[in-house]
């Protein structure tokens, strides 16, 4: 079966840079910010990047390009006692698009919404009660809700008709479209914020630094989590796209383009937040701080707050930005499909269009458990351990594994080869050392966190069936897939790093 190739380098990186911006850098970098020291937090994240992200990008860029397929395929190929750990990340992005098809839903629903303000003055209420129908414990399930799978299914139908039609004529079409649509948006949300009364107050607190929490040790774990979980390292994503590179494809440059692409994002998402917060502020005389928020509570409580407040052209900026929110998280979920339809395809011997419809199937019917009552609580608990647990520790062993038993010196010059700039010693140094060291310790202290306080104060019984369940079912359906057989074997021949 032919490999699939990207039209042109731009196509490439366009799609890389859409995978790697995604629901995170718009609602979990500021509040990381803020809350790790604001402008301080920039050096701790400016060296993360550095140490961790580019380096790894490098890395993943050079093995994808290098071995012309799957994550199980190309750490086959590399070594043939290798190929779990591709399985395994294969199982982890499939059980991130299965939380993730649901945010876009929301997102999705939420665009609709703003057109009349439905979600009325207290938008908290209206997500948890109204909107999701949120039961009282994560144990009570209750019905499946029809206004939550409609735009689950346009979400997962748009996903599937992009991945049907391939990678030049699907991902890259839709990323040259998608990503300036979505920078054109959010440039406009960014400047109306801007120009709104009380956002130099916003921007005061995002940018003033705290310096007492440079040397915090939580502040650099933050850093380099941040980091590492927005630009869709150590879980297959960058890998799987390179492997469509041409042979002579570089890696280098395309790893800092597309590192500091999604960083710039950030940074722009993080101005327009906090500006947006500064206007709420100065409007309702409320400290900013009570104001701040990550994850869904900012996106689907504080912003439709927000959006009622403005004085203007309120339904076309609740418009703009959950329809920004939409096409960040579609090609985002693309990407993270693409792994497993590429995983898939390979192992079996498989024709791309029978993967994808059998990859959308299941992951469709995994979605719906998202979509019950209790869908909040189980997304929340999945989300925390499969990022913290699976694709942290996925990391680790990856960088343990190449750094210490493959030939980086050689896969680097390799890489330098066709790169339109060299890197040195300093890269072999993050990928065999200081990545791995830091990963390990966020390892530990996560460990270490999860024995303190139960995660959300959530039931023990609900964190160990469903998050450390899910953790332990991707490692053991990593090692099950590695035990079949290979449809075509001539595809396992090695490729050794000379």
């Amino acid at each position: 079966m032919k490999n699939e190739q990207w039209g042109n380098r731009t196509g490439f990186i366009l799609a890389a840079v859409g995978s790697a911006i995604g629901l995170g850098n718009i609602w979990r970098f500021p509040y990381v910010a803020y809350d790790n020291g604001g402008g301080a937090f920039l050096i701790p994240y400016l060296f993360a990047l550095l140490t961790a992200g580019i380096p790894i990008l490098i890395l993943e860029f050079s093995i994808g390009k290098k071995g012309r397929g799957s994550a199980p395929l190309s750490f086959t190929r590399l070594n043939k006692k290798w190929e779990w750990l591709g399985w395994w990340q294969v199982a982890i992005c499939f059980v991130i698009i299965s939380y993730y098809a649901v945010i876009i839903a929301w997102a999705m629903s939420y665009t609709k919404f703003s057109l009349s303000l439905a979600w009325g003055d207290d938008t908290k209420g209206f997500l948890y009660g109204q909107f999701l129908h949120l039961t009282d414990d994560v144990w009570s399930i209750e019905n499946l809700q029809l206004h939550i799978i409609i735009p689950l299914a346009l979400t997962w139908g748009i996903v599937f008709i992009t991945l049907y039609k391939g990678v030049k004529t699907g991902i890259e079409k839709l990323a040259k479209f998608a990503m300036p649509l979505l920078i054109f948006l959010f440039l406009i949300i960014t400047f109306r914020g801007l120009t709104l009364e009380g956002a130099v107050i916003g921007l005061n607190h995002f940018f003033t630094p705290d310096w007492s929490k440079v040397w915090d040790y939580r502040t650099w774990m933050a850093a380099y989590g941040q980091i590492f979980f927005s630009l869709s390292i150590a879980y297959a994503i960058m890998l799987t796209y390179s492997s469509y590179l041409p042979e002579k494809s570089d890696v280098n440059n395309s790893a800092f383009i597309t590192a500091f692409s999604n960083s710039g994002f950030e940074l722009l998402a993080g101005i327009t937040v906090f500006s947006v917060l500064g206007f709420m502020a100065f409007e309702s005389h409320t400290d900013i701080s009570e104001l701040a928020a990550g994850g869904v509570g900012l996106a689907f409580i504080v912003f439709p707050k927000v959006i009622n407040t403005l004085p203007t052209l309120n339904s076309l900026f609740g418009l703009l930005f959950f329809g920004s929110l939409v096409l960040a998280g579609l090609t985002s979920a693309i990407s993270i499909l693409e792994v497993v339809v590429a995983g898939i395809r390979d192992k079996f011997d498989m024709q791309r269009q029978r993967a994808v419809i059998l990859v959308s199937i299941l992951g469709f019917g995994a979605s719906l458990i998202y979509a019950t009552g209790a869908g909040l609580y189980f997304l929340d608990i999945v989300d925390h351990f499969i990022n913290n647990f699976g694709v942290v520790i996925s990391g680790l062993v990856e960088l343990i594994l190449i750094g210490w038993f493959l030939n980086l010196k050689a896969l680097r010059k390799e890489g330098n080869l066709t790169s339109d700039f060299s890197i040195g010693r300093w890269w072999d140094i993050m990928i065999k050392f200081v990545t791995p060291a830091v990963l390990l310790f966020i390892t530990i202290q996560n460990i270490m966190g999860e024995f303190e306080t139960p995660y959300e104060n959530y039931p023990v019984s609900a964190l160990l069936l469903i998050g450390a369940g899910i953790v332990v079912m991707v490692v053991v359906l990593g090692y099950i897939f590695s035990k079949f057989r290979w449809n075509s074997i001539e595809k396992t021949k090695q490729r050794k790093v000379a």
